[in-house]
């Protein structure tokens, strides 16, 4: 019988402002996330400092607010996730 540990799978991590109320939609794209990839990653939502709304991607940036101003559409960031840990997966419409 193999007890093998499963691998860890690739963890997400919205940091998000509290401060400026924007927990509502870190946890929406968390779930866009999860129905996207529900067995392939873990998704982390991480209170942050004051106006924050960064995603990484096993501590490589994907997304900052900051740098972007303005918040990620959940098709980038689908299709960015996807891009780096299961290239050829095709996401349906969100490819188009």
């Amino acid at each position: 019988m193999d007890t093998a540990p499963a691998p860890p799978r690739p963890l997400v991590v919205i940091r998000y402002c509290p401060k400026c109320r924007w927990l509502t939609r870190a946890a929406w794209l968390a779930q866009e996330l999860l129905i996207t990839f529900p067995d392939e990653i873990d998704v982390l939502l991480s209170p942050g400092e004051s106006g924050i709304f960064d995603v990484l991607l096993d501590g490589s940036l994907l997304f900052s607010r900051a740098a972007a101003e303005r918040f990620p559409e959940p098709k980038e960031l689908k299709q960015s996730i996807r891009d780096r840990i299961a290239p050829a997966r095709s996401l349906g419409h969100s490819d188009r």
